[in-house]
């Protein structure tokens, strides 16, 4: 079994300082395989924020996966956000932006979908996604495949289809061709997981569609701070929610739900039997935090 931590829209510049220390002992605790991060290191990619992130980013167990978001590319700074858009990324947080973890059990590949031309919104292009293939296909075909974007592929019901990636069907084609089974984004500060089936007709795969919420934004949205554990055993996938606890000024497990694989289709299991009032896949609610 492989466990996976999966932060997202940390937003250094508009972090609620108090979460910054729980969240870390709560990751710790958890022993990750990986750390996954999923964008927006910060809130308006300047340097300081950038080096914020950084120095956090040191203090959780590695190896960690990070692509970059919207709000990594200079917003204000026209010269840069056309000429040189992910230079400070690139100084501060990794050169990669194509990183990937591979070991015996899972292999979990990033996809920036990061662009100077959208103010918000992401894209992906055939050329990053044929490289995603060729990775994919050097690695052993029993592998539980993860792809890492800031932009959703999938979105819960209340929001709009404009906050999808773009280009994403033909994305999801490419995916079902090279067995992707989980993808996990960010961007809407807003927790979902469900399977692609229910927005992409692709016969004979269904892959699992994870999104986390902001782990430390002062910008919630609507939704406490949350971050998910994935926890990965061959044909079984567990989500577990954790969500804000301000009473106890701790992150608590708030969700559970179960996935598993029939062929190349991920569908949700139910619920765990110890989490009666676990969400059910399609939904997107608040986390309501119980004791974990």
């Amino acid at each position: 079994m492989r466990t996976i931590v999966h932060l997202s829209d940390i937003h250094f510049g508009r972090v609620d300082e108090r979460l910054l220390a729980p969240l870390r002992a709560t990751v710790e605790a958890v022993q990750p395989h990986v750390v996954v991060v999923s964008g927006d290191l910060t809130q308006r990619a300047r340097s300081e924020q950038f080096k914020a992130a950084r120095a956090w980013l040191d203090t959780l167990p590695g190896p960690q996966i990070v692509v970059p978001g919207n709000h990594d590319i200079p917003l204000y700074n026209v010269a840069a956000r056309f000429l040189a858009p992910l230079t400070k990324y690139r100084r501060y947080i990794t050169e990669n932006l194509a990183p990937e973890f591979v070991d015996d059990e899972i292999a979990v590949m990033g996809l920036n979908t990061a662009r100077s031309l959208t103010i918000k919104d992401g894209r992906v292009n055939r050329e990053q996604v044929q490289r995603l293939q060729e990775r994919m296909a050097k690695v052993d075909e029993r592998l539980t495949r993860i792809v890492v974007t800031h932009h959703p592929f999938d979105l819960p019901e209340a929001f709009d289809e404009d906050d999808l990636v773009d280009r994403a069907p033909m994305a999801m084609e490419a995916f079902s061709k090279c067995g992707v089974d989980l993808l996990l984004a960010g961007h809407l500060h807003a927790s979902h997981s469900g399977s692609s089936a229910r927005r992409y007709k692709i016969a004979g795969y269904a892959a699992l569609v994870v999104q986390a919420g902001t782990a430390t934004s002062t910008r919630g949205r609507g939704e406490t701070n949350s971050f998910n554990v994935l926890r990965i055993d061959g044909d079984e996938i567990q989500v577990e929610r954790y969500g804000w606890n301000e009473a106890t000024g701790s992150f608590d497990v708030a969700t559970i739900e179960v996935f598993r694989r029939d062929g190349n289709l991920w569908q949700p299991l139910g619920t765990a039997p110890d989490m009666p009032e676990a969400i059910t896949s399609d939904e997107t609610v608040a986390p309501q935090t119980v004791s974990g």
